[in-house]
């Protein structure tokens, strides 16, 4: 028996708001007044938005039950699946000790700490975003810098202020393949609507880390470094953003950064190598590595970027997902009318074309190059397996609660509610990601949060859901140095615990400041430039009309490309693992790796 959705059960929009918004507000309340774990605070909301759905909206409770079921295991896999992954490759790496020869060759290239600040927290920083995410690039580059002789505080709150344009794409696009999962906008479009907002962001950060630290004289000596860091960053954002994938802006976009930035180091030199005032000496032991040494330890990401760039073909996708498994929720399929139509409810247990199955690839040809034994890999996945428990729980239970919402109908309401403040909602679409991310220390939580409310509050005020959905993501950005979860990584990784309120009050006007510059480039989007925001609807009518014929022939030349991708890619990835695989050392793991923070 069918069920419809209700929009307003209380027939008074405000008050219905107000209902489906208790969730939420709950959850806000758990992580930032109660400071309930976050996997705690997300089974709590879960529970409390199938209680809104069966006792406020009407809806069956086998139908909420189901689809919190459904959210849950769309957030372990395939979100979580990228999480676990990436984080297991960035472990191997780590405890084979290569990572410590990628810290030296970044580290080494420069004693100006204006530069050091561009390279690491601002272009390594944002490489750590992409390949792992979740505290890491915080917690490490802080700490670089603090052992190069960095004053702490500075060092934290630099590292915080430059980990902001890579949020919205790190963890391998997991904030936008999520934002993508429960608005029901394309994926790609998203990506590429992300990528013509946070490059302007992305080319202004660089001077602002310098000017904060050395003011305009110090940032105006070192101005030529700053434009080529922060072009070439929002240049390669952009680009791998609109043409390649939503997984590999950052990871693009940082080494682009790093090496153009090295490059220009090489034929140019600042007058002047500045120092902060009475800083403290340094303690971090800086090596020099061989060209051979270099290229071995940086191979395990070049193989994941090359991999990663496959997976996110459309010929390569269509090849791979011929082994998909679909399973109909018999339970749920259809039963659910939501703007009169019923929700085909059906999981696509794609195991190959999966994000995480390519780092999972990526990370086994690593073992080979790295000279892994066989036990160490898989002990260490065991290792990153137990410690992702917990937070492996929280993203499924962010999902489920947000799937509840979506088809209860109290995402709608919201969306709603949200349409009374008109032509200027776009303005405050930012807003939104940017409380999210402050309060759940989570882009992809965030965009979990408010993705659908985003869509349909755009929706009804006549401006495209794509711009809406991706300020989402793109506000939240700037939320990221000032959330509590950010903010106890840097103080942890620093020697600063107990600090915790000056750190907070380095970042939080950066934060607002660079807030309202999002929020500024979205409402020009929604009014003015509108021939930014993607086409993408046009593109899935025009492939609707296609003869069935038509269509049959086109996907078979596809997969036909894909296969003809992949064996050059097999025939690339071999060569660079036979060079790794010769240069000397790896392959004993070291059992006191780092440790992720991770929320």
């Amino acid at each position: 028996m069918t069920w419809t959705q209700a929009i307003n059960p209380l027939d008074n929009l405000f008050l219905s708001a107000l209902v489906a918004a208790i969730p939420i507000l709950f959850m806000f309340y758990a992580l930032a007044i109660a400071k309930m774990k976050g996997y705690v605070a997300g089974l709590l909301t879960l529970a409390i938005a199938i209680g809104v759905a069966v006792f406020v909206y009407g809806m069956p409770a086998g139908l909420a039950i189901w689809s919190s079921v459904y959210g849950a295991i769309y957030g372990l896999f395939p979100i979580g699946w990228i999480v676990l992954t990436a984080v297991f490759l960035y472990q191997l790496t780590v405890k084979s000790g290569q990572f410590e020869i990628i810290k030296d060759s970044i580290a080494a290239i420069t004693d100006d700490r204006r530069l050091q600040a561009l390279l690491i927290a601002f272009g390594f920083g944002a490489f750590l975003e992409g390949a792992a995410g979740f505290g890491t690039p915080v917690a490490i580059t802080a700490g670089m810098l603090v052992g190069l002789g960095f004053n702490p505080l500075y060092a934290a709150g630099l590292c915080l202020i430059a980990n902001t344009a890579p949020v919205a794409f790190g963890g391998i696009g997991i904030p936008i393949i999520t934002a993508g999962a429960v608005s029901g906008i394309d994926t790609m479009a998203i990506s590429q609507m992300v990528g013509r907002q946070l490059p302007f962001l992305s080319v202004f950060v660089p001077f602002w880390l310098v000017f904060i630290m050395a003011g305009w004289k110090g940032a105006k000596e070192v101005m030529p470094a700053i434009i080529v860091s922060g072009v070439s960053f929002a240049v390669a954002q952009w680009f791998s953003a609109n043409y390649l994938s939503p997984m590999l802006p950052d990871i693009i976009s940082a080494l682009v950064s790093i090496v153009c930035l090295v490059v220009f180091l090489r034929i140019w030199k600042p007058q002047n190598i500045w120092r902060f005032k009475d800083e403290p000496p340094a303690t971090l032991e800086v090596k020099k590595h061989s060209f051979g040494a270099i290229a071995k330890a940086w191979s395990p990401f070049i193989v994941l970027t090359i991999l990663i760039g496959d997976w996110g073909l459309k010929s390569v996708k269509a090849l791979l997902d011929t082994v998909t498994i679909a399973i109909p929720f018999n339970a749920i399929n259809n039963l659910i009318i939501a703007d009169g139509s019923p929700v085909a409810v059906v999981y696509k247990f794609n195991y190959l074309s999966a994000a995480g199955t390519a780092i999972l690839i990526s990370a086994v040809i690593t073992a080979f190059i790295l000279k892994i034994r066989v036990g160490d890999f898989f002990k260490t996945f065991a290792e990153t397996v137990k410690s992702l428990t917990l937070p492996l729980i929280t993203i499924a239970s962010v999902l489920a609660f947000a799937y509840v919402a979506n088809w209860s109908g109290m995402t709608p309401t919201l969306g709603k509610a949200f349409t009374v403040t008109g032509a200027i909602f776009p303005l405050l679409a930012p807003i939104l990601g940017w409380l999210g991310v402050f309060i759940t220390g989570s882009d992809t939580s965030a965009n979990a949060l408010f993705g659908k409310m985003q869509a349909v509050a755009a929706a009804d005020i006549g401006v495209d859901p794509v711009l809406t959905v991706a300020a989402n993501a793109s506000g939240g950005v700037a939320a990221k140095m000032i959330s509590p979860q950010s903010i106890a990584v840097a103080t942890a990784a620093c020697n600063l615990v107990g600090k915790e309120s000056d750190l907070f009050r380095f970042t939080v006007l950066h934060s607002l400041f660079f807030m309202s510059i999002v929020c500024v480039i979205t409402y020009l989007q929604a009014y003015v430039f509108t021939w930014m925001i993607p086409v993408y609807e046009t593109a899935k009518k025009a492939a609707a009309q296609i003869s069935p014929e038509a269509a049959k022939a086109a996907e078979a030349a596809l997969k036909s490309n894909g296969t003809m991708i992949m064996l050059a890619t097999g025939v690339v990835i071999l060569v660079i693992a036979i060079y790794a695989y010769k240069q000397a050392g790896g392959g004993k793991l070291d059992k006191n790796s780092a440790k992720i923070s991770v929320h």
